[in-house]
């Protein structure tokens, strides 16, 4: 399994970005996916999560109705758009798998390397 994102750079504060993770070992419709973030001296947190079937997704309070994680089920390839981007958004963006169809209550399997975002103000 592997998981390859990118997209990252550098965004003004109210600006949009979309990143990309290209999933390889499984297909997107089976496993639960997701987007994960850690800023400069915090925790890496959960931003997005969706399940395999694409019937139910996670967001963070601190993105809900800025962010979303489409997917391309022909592509293999999931997707965060991210609009009006706050300074507070800049961090190493990481996708990850999980090996059940749900992430409710679940770790993530398998992770890719993190892309930046910078958000400036």
């Amino acid at each position: 399994v592997q998981l390859q994102a990118s997209g990252g750079g550098l965004a003004q504060a109210g600006g949009s970005l979309r990143l990309s993770c290209v999933v390889s070992g499984f297909s997107l419709d089976r496993y639960a996916i997701g987007w994960f973030r850690q800023a400069p001296g915090k925790e890496r947190e959960g931003v997005t999560c969706i399940t395999g079937t694409g019937a139910s997704t996670y967001y963070a309070d601190s993105v809900k109705g800025r962010f979303a994680i489409p997917r391309d089920i022909a592509k293999n390839t999931m997707y965060l758009q991210m609009n009006s981007l706050k300074p507070e958004d800049t961090a190493v963006y990481y996708c990850a798998s999980y090996i059940s169809t749900s992430f409710y209550r679940q770790m993530p399997k398998y992770w890719g390397r993190g892309t930046l975002v910078t958000v400036s103000s």
